[in-house]
């Protein structure tokens, strides 16, 4: 209930009651409503221009998002480098092993085949993130993909390995010098400057650098078809004939432990290093022949060392330094 006020008339010598009009009691509301009014609107301002101002659940809730981008981000690159490793191995798959096989390389459209019709990730659009959390997540459905076609790929090649022991044993499917007996690996195959020119040109093989009198093995089972030091630039060097159109040459080397028309098996001592021939020290050049043609020894060290010294090797064979042939 509003206190009543009075107030004192001198005049008659008596307190009389104070009577507001009605237009000022209305017009004194309106003004307290219109101040309350911009008061709140003014906060409201001040609030929507001071976005630091945060509660202590919104600074919890942004940690956590913050966290979150992190975790996608470290997830995207640890996929990115398991692509990497699958490139390599579907690459060694069709130009490697199933040729060993005369089988036919699987299709690259089979192998990258994406996810057609329904959308998928229909559940997963409308936040704020939606574009890094799908992103990741189709990467990994067609990372995931790949790995079964790959490895349905790998089962097939096991059946078909099953029929090709002789053909296993071989390919030249072993490093010609043990690692624990190498100095370095000198140089691979690709382009590298020739030591004696200063000139770019192509380098066949791969070059070991280790002692001399280092043993050299054969790296698959077959027929020694030279051992002779009758080519000036390979010095004293052994070829053997693995029958399925692969060839091994060896050279450079210091002396023999085999001759023309033996037969070998893998990991045989064939010969020993040396720097005979067209050489700058001591070393073993080693080349892998397909059909006549030079490939890449490095694709079939599959049967001598472990997945790490693979890795390492292929590092230093990618370096384009000078060759010691």
């Amino acid at each position: 209930m509003a206190k009543v006020k009075y107030y004192y008339d001198s005049e008659t010598l008596s307190y009389k009651r104070v009577r507001v009009k009605k237009g000022k009691r209305v017009g004194l509301i309106l003004l307290s409503i219109l101040s309350v009014f911009l008061s709140g609107f003014i906060i409201f301002l001040i609030y929507l221009n001071i976005p630091f101002l945060e509660s202590p659940k919104e600074k919890v809730l942004q940690r956590e998002l913050s966290n979150m981008k992190l975790q996608y981000e470290l997830l995207n690159k640890k996929m990115d480098q398991a692509g990497l490793v699958l490139d390599e191995l579907m690459e060694r798959d069709n130009n490697i092993y199933r040729i060993y096989f005369e089988s036919n390389p699987i299709p690259e459209e089979q192998r990258r085949a994406g996810f057609g019709g329904v959308n998928r990730y229909k559940n997963l659009e409308g936040f704020d993130n939606s574009d890094i959390i799908i992103s990741t997540n189709k990467k990994l459905d067609v990372l995931t993909r790949q790995i079964v076609v790959q490895s349905k790929s790998l089962d097939d090649i096991v059946e078909l390995a099953k029929t090709e022991e002789d053909l296993l044993a071989a390919i030249p499917a072993i490093q010609p010098v043990r690692n624990e007996d190498l100095n370095r690996m000198a140089s691979g195959y690709g382009y590298r400057t020739d030591p004696f020119t200063k000139v770019r040109k192509f380098h066949g093989g791969m070059d070991f650098s280790a002692p001399r009198g280092t043993p050299v093995f054969a790296t698959g089972n077959g027929v020694v078809t030279r051992a002779d030091g009758y080519v000036a630039g390979y010095g004293k060097h052994i070829r053997i004939d693995h029958g399925y159109g692969y060839m091994s040459l060896y050279g450079h080397l210091n002396d023999f432990n085999v001759r023309k028309g033996q037969r070998v098996k893998r990991g045989d001592i064939i010969g020993y290093v040396g720097s005979t021939g067209r050489s700058t020290a001591p070393h073993l050049h080693y080349e892998v022949h397909k059909n006549g043609q030079r490939i890449n020894p490095l694709n079939f060290y599959y049967g001598s060392i472990s997945a790490e010294e693979f890795a390492e090797l292929l590092e230093k064979s990618q370096i384009e330094n000078q060759s010691l042939d």
